[in-house]
């Protein structure tokens, strides 16, 4: 993703096409199951260094899994924080992170988009997931900075999904039992391939 949009660049960073190599570590990625997928994440209280560290490894291991977005929970850290690398269907691209992060609607706008969501937290499947198709989130940057971002199409979906996984939720939350059981149908099937 190579623009930022309408967000703040406090917390955003121009790219180009190239994936960019993060300086972070990649570390673990939590799946279904782990009771910190389920469990509302802690508010940030201390910025700095060791929060710029905890987002430079988030971003190395999105990168690595790859992905568009990942959660502090998910690699079993229980902050308020994510960082995302994904379509805005605007702008190009968003491209940053989010400490305690706030959602509301962009505007007016109620508009809901019907289109397939995974997870890297329940590697393998897809599925049609509603969501609002523009977005607005508030937090702070790893410095302790206020940011406003706001996203449209797919990046404002991302934003969603980070957030929900902040609350303890996963996409699968937010779907029909019968809908949610292929999901995890598939995933089990999966696993059991990978042995």
């Amino acid at each position: 993703m190579s623009t930022t949009g309408d967000a703040d660049t406090a917390s955003l960073t121009e790219t180009s096409t190239d994936s960019p190599t993060p300086p972070g570590r990649v570390r673990p990625i939590v799946t279904i199951g782990d009771p910190v997928l389920s469990t509302p994440c802690r508010e940030v209280t201390e910025f700095g260094d060791d929060l710029r560290e905890l987002i430079d490894d988030m971003f190395a291991t999105m990168y690595d899994a790859p992905g568009v977005g990942l959660a502090a929970n998910q690699i079993g850290v229980d902050l308020q924080v994510f960082v995302i690398d994904c379509p805005d269907s605007e702008h190009g691209s968003l491209v940053g992170h989010v400490v305690n992060p706030k959602l509301a609607p962009l505007g007016e706008d109620r508009e809901l988009e019907l289109d397939d969501e995974g997870c890297l937290s329940i590697p393998g499947p897809y599925t049609d997931v509603p969501r609002l198709k523009n977005m607005t989130v508030t937090g702070f940057d790893w410095n302790g900075v206020p940011i406003t971002l706001h996203a449209h199409g797919r990046a404002a979906r991302c934003l969603q999904h980070e957030t929900d996984h902040l609350a303890g939720q996963l996409y699968i939350d937010r779907i029909p039992a019968k809908q949610r059981r292929r999901v995890l149908k598939e995933y089990a099937e999966i696993r059991t391939e990978e042995g």
